[in-house]
């Protein structure tokens, strides 16, 4: 019960059931255009980007969601007959505002981040970086290419993974860290071992990257408020083991999203203030491919957050369902379209093997189109 039915509204009586009802609602901005060209636009998370319209979601009694389009010209008339005036600014107020610079890095833009697994089991590219030299040398290459980020991984969270050492995944992670931070490139550290968060900060990563959203780990929380770092926070249903056996959601993008929201709540409760804050949907992290289609569909949600968005589709498993004959290495198309559409809806960093060419990628899309 977890797609999101779109109402047809065909009277004003459709939209008052809307203003109406009493229940928790979401906002999604859509309708993309390029917010510079268009006054009757709002931009979106302080970008080029706009928004012209809102799709409102609410949950439906028994399970699932149901949603309607308002366009932003017909938005203040709706705000005035459901009574939501103040939790609507404060909503536009999250969706408009400028995130604050993120590790350094310019949030009004598009960040690739470049995937570096020191890993021998990685679904995608195990062994092929599984020394120093090769991951160091493959980092200053992703560089080259366009990446503003690399992101460096010591243990595979694929599902059926083996299981790894703290041990072992800090030998991996902090000779390839402190090389490449020396070079001066932006570095997150991709684990859920506060051991491996403390050895990776220490070598000079500036990101944690957290699969578990700091929940993994006992003192992940703790390790990652007084380190005074960004952290990005995934959702995940389930382990990494198992995850995949029958995920099950009520409404996929608003438990994800709830979900994400109380991290981010947690987080601030410990220390760790919103502006630090970077969230991933987790696409393939305990989800079907309906579960990814929806929220690869309704990505621009997460802005009500407001935090950065950070995207990982990646040659993952949703690419070759939709196109079987696809082993991971054979997925550059679909991460690619991915990638653009997270584009589209305006996440600041995508997470990808293929560097140069989602960022040629991106390059072209920004040029060819007003969204």
């Amino acid at each position: 019960m977890d797609e999101i039915k779109r109402s047809v509204l065909r009277s004003p009586a459709d939209v008052r059931g809307f203003a109406d009802f009493d229940g928790p609602l979401y906002y999604a901005p859509t309708g993309f255009i390029d917010h510079a060209d268009d006054p009757n636009t709002l931009p979106l998370a302080g970008s080029r980007r706009g928004f012209s319209a809102l799709e409102i979601i609410r949950r439906r009694e028994g399970g699932g969601a149901e949603s309607m389009i308002l366009p932003l010209l017909a938005l203040e008339g709706w705000v005035q007959n459901s009574g939501r005036v103040d939790e609507i600014n404060n909503v536009l107020d999250r969706l408009m505002a400028k995130r604050p610079e993120y590790a350094g890095l310019d949030m009004a833009s598009c960040h690739v981040m470049g995937i570096i697994n020191v890993t021998p089991d990685s679904f995608s590219d195990g062994g092929d970086y599984n020394t120093t030299a090769d991951a160091v040398a493959r980092g200053r290459k992703m560089v080259e290419m366009g990446a503003s980020i690399l992101d460096v991984g010591g243990e595979s969270t694929r599902p059926g993974a083996d299981e790894v050492s703290e041990q072992e995944e800090i030998n991996r992670v902090v000779p390839v860290i402190r090389d490449l931070a020396a070079d001066g490139h932006v570095i997150s550290i991709d684990t859920r071992h506060a051991s491996v968060m403390e050895a990776a900060i220490e070598a000079g990563a500036a990101i944690i990257n957290d699969v578990t959203g700091l929940e993994g780990d006992e003192r992940a929380m703790e390790v990652a408020a007084a380190s005074g770092k960004p952290v990005m926070l995934m959702h995940m249903q389930g382990e990494p083991g198992t995850m995949q056996a029958d995920p099950q959601y009520d409404c996929a993008v608003l438990d994800v999203y709830d979900y994400l929201l109380d991290r981010i709540e947690s987080c601030e409760r410990a220390g760790i203030s919103r502006d630090r804050i970077c969230i991933d949907p987790g696409i393939g992290f305990g989800k079907t491919l309906s579960h990814n289609l929806e929220l690869l569909s309704r990505l621009a949600i997460f802005h009500g957050l407001g935090c950065p968005i950070l995207l990982g589709t990646s040659r993952k498993s949703f690419i070759g369902k939709i196109d079987p004959k696809a082993e991971p290495k054979q997925r550059l198309g679909g991460s690619i379209a991915s990638a653009v559409n997270g584009w589209r809806h305006g996440v600041q960093m995508i997470r990808v093997h293929d560097v140069q060419e989602t960022v040629q990628a991106l390059s072209v899309a920004s040029s060819t189109s007003i969204v």
